[in-house]
């Protein structure tokens, strides 16, 4: 049996605002997604009531739809682990993202009920209990505060625990990133960060699956749009160098084209490369996967690309008269539009340099 002796561990807050009327924390959004999508799954291409093909539980959930939150949706109904099968290698620099909609079945305006996990462990094989894996990082969202702790078997199952905190409410939409750098890892909620630990991850070990727990049936919460992408993207070295970046970090709603707001750390790079390289030129290029219809994604790519402009000199001041803009629909494929995640790989906006 595993023994569980944590020690007390301060969370490192980078660059917070603390409002201490509340004891909530905030930041600005520096949050920038991997270059390389292994694994995104928007369950558009499955049925409502089946559970997804791409994930395994030994719990109970299903695909379901929503007047309030449109798309599609898996719904955690019934108490045990959500996995997504994503078998590639994340690396040692990874980031991970999905939308989640915190259900409460009795009514209750506080979160609870969910653990959320980076394992060290085999995919094939999840397990079970309270620190499954050879070592693992948890994060529990409950009420006003979010917890975490670590452990591993070298450390004969010991670890560091924190907490700070940062409410959640039911019945609302949360974008959450979590991105890993080595044993760092920060999570982001939205447009905040809510916390940034250095050593949340013991080192020895490649924590290469991400796992979802429904502990309470008091809450059946629903998870959409999950992707994972591994690496850090050198942003000036490919614009610079290599002439041509390919971004996954700007973010769109479905056939809408106006930049969200978890674009603002990637386009801010791009603006630095800009002011560092005044001489720099740039064309911005919207591209789509092969949903729908071929005009109307060729007229949604160039919209995109113009609102990316746009983005770059509102928001920072970036010379218009640098930046071309253009839209290649579905044309310029880099994947086969077959599967979940070839669609999300062709949805990309790239950045050429002139």
């Amino acid at each position: 049996m595993k023994t569980k002796l944590l020690s007390s561990f301060t969370i490192l807050i980078c660059t917070v605002l603390v409002t201490v009327a509340n004891a909530q924390t905030t930041s600005k959004y520096d949050f920038v997604p991997g270059e390389k999508v292994i694994f995104y799954d928007d369950f558009s291409q499955e049925n409502v009531g089946d559970f997804p093909v791409m994930w395994n539980t030994n719990g109970s959930g299903e695909i379901v739809t929503s007047d309030k939150f449109p798309g599609k949706w898996l719904q955690l109904t019934k108490q045990g682990y959500f996995i997504p099968e994503a078998s590639d290698d994340f690396t040692d620099n990874y980031t991970i993202e999905f939308d989640i909609v915190f259900l409460s079945n009795t009514g209750d305006n506080n979160v609870g009920g969910v653990n959320f996990f980076l394992l060290s462990a085999e995919l094939k094989n999840p397990m079970g209990g309270s620190q499954p894996g050879q070592a693992g990082f948890k994060m529990r969202p409950e009420y006003e505060n979010v917890f975490w702790n670590n452990w591993s078997e070298a450390r004969e199952w010991q670890g560091d625990d924190g907490g700070v905190k940062f409410t959640f409410n039911t019945n609302e939409k949360y974008h959450f990133a979590i991105w890993v750098q080595k044993q760092r890892v920060r999570i982001y909620a939205n447009e905040s960060k809510v916390l940034d630990a250095p050593k949340a991850l013991q080192a020895g070990y490649k924590y290469n699956v991400f796992r979802t727990e429904l502990f309470s049936e008091d809450y059946s919460p629903l998870i959409s749009n999950f992707r994972i992408a591994a690496g850090i993207p050198d942003l000036r070295n490919k614009l610079i160098t290599e002439g041509k970046l390919v971004s996954y970090g700007i973010y769109f709603d479905v056939n809408k084209d106006m930049v969200k707001p978890e674009s603002f750390a990637t386009l801010k790079d791009i603006a630095q490369v800009l002011s560092e390289n005044p001489t720099l030129r740039i064309k911005v290029i919207g591209h789509t996967d092969a949903d729908g219809d071929n005009a109307a994604n060729l007229d949604l790519s160039k919209r995109r690309a113009a609102s990316v402009k746009d983005y770059l000199v509102k928001n920072f001041n970036a010379d218009a008269a640098r930046i071309e803009t253009d839209g290649k629909g579905e044309t310029e494929p880099v994947a086969d539009n077959n599967t979940s995640v070839n669609k999300a790989k062709n949805r990309r906006v790239e950045f050429v340099k002139l």
